[in-house]
């Protein structure tokens, strides 16, 4: 299929170009490089742009013919979305009205990079994908609110959707050199890595959480199951499956003091860290129920473990692919 990928330039989304390429699509990405990173898209054509800004994806849907959209720009740190609200509003639901207009325009099915933060705090365990979304801070707001454009323009322009509602993504593509790139960089396990080999301390935010360790619990996917899991929701819309809503983790919940612990295994030293206030908008525990993604797309997390997650991060942090993260 000819595919346009928005924000495949940045970190899930050029493992999903990598993978859309392996699997015989052809790939057109539209991406600013505010946070993507050129050399990373692979072969597939690279266009900057910004995909809020009006006529700009259409006109690169057009040009490429394309079948379908897989929509990855968009802002994604919770904290910041707590201060800058309407940055993030602008950003995730601009980009979302591009992308509904573009594929009604184009008869083209969509992809959608949607988020746990959707839930806000879960009243059950596991998390299922018919729970009620009561997001806690813009971020998840944002994505909930797309979520919703999404469907309804999908319904009334005659294009099918999948939206994904990932977990925490983390690892990194070894063979590829690919790894977390971000700046600043948020996320705990480049974070963790990182820490280790400066000594310089991480914080934990929080230590009187809700769980059995007394620090947040969130359920890591791999990146690389990650991209598995768009190309087969791409495939499954290709061949008339209906519009579709899916959680993607690993299934199962790590403490934050248990990554750290991992980290340390990995890099043979330990992680040191430090206590810091709890961040606004964060919940105690988020872990996926992943089975209607295993039921309807055959799709099974092989790489999801936490061992495994974190061996790929640290390989390729070794490697040199992926710079020291700037911490916030």
């Amino acid at each position: 299929m000819r595919v346009v990928v928005t924000g495949g330039a940045g970190y899930i989304g050029s493992h999903v170009v990598r993978a859309l390429g392996r699997a015989g699509h052809q790939v057109t990405v539209l991406d600013d490089l505010s946070n993507g990173h050129a050399e990373d898209v692979g072969g597939a054509e690279l266009v900057r742009g910004d995909v809020t800004l009006a006529g700009v994806l259409d006109q690169v849907a057009r040009t490429a013919r394309a079948q379908a959209i897989l929509h990855f720009a968009a802002r994604i740190q919770v904290g910041e979305s707590m201060a800058h609200p309407a940055r993030y509003y602008a950003t995730n639901i601009g980009g979302m009205l591009r992308v509904v207009e573009a594929a009604a325009s184009a008869r083209a099915h969509v992809v959608f990079s949607s988020t746990a933060a959707v839930y806000g705090s879960p009243e059950t365990v596991p998390i299922p994908i018919d729970h009620p979304c009561r997001p806690e801070n813009p971020y998840g707001w944002s994505k909930w609110m797309s979520e919703r454009i999404l469907a309804d323009a999908a319904g009334a322009g005659g294009f099918s959707y999948a939206a994904l509602r990932y977990f925490n993504a983390a690892g990194a593509d070894v063979e590829a050199g690919l790894g977390e790139k971000h700046s600043p960089e948020t996320h705990l396990i480049p974070l963790a890595i990182d820490a280790a080999r400066s000594g310089r301390p991480i914080r934990i935010f929080g230590d009187d959480w809700p769980t059995p360790d007394r620090t947040c619990v969130r359920d890591y996917v791999h990146v690389i199951d990650l991209a598995d899991a768009h190309v087969r929701a791409l495939e499954h819309l290709a061949q008339g499956g209906e519009s579709c809503t899916f959680n993607l983790g690993g299934g199962r919940g790590a403490s934050v003091r248990e990554v750290l612990d991992e980290v340390g295994r990995a890099i043979g030293k330990s992680v040191p860290s430090e206590i810091a206030p709890r961040r606004a908008g964060d919940v105690a525990e988020l872990v996926a129920d992943i089975s209607a993604a295993r039921a309807r797309l055959g799709w099974e997390p092989s790489r999801s473990g936490l061992a495994q997650i974190v061996t790929d991060a640290v390989s390729v942090r070794r490697a040199g692919a992926c710079p020291p993260p700037h911490r916030q």
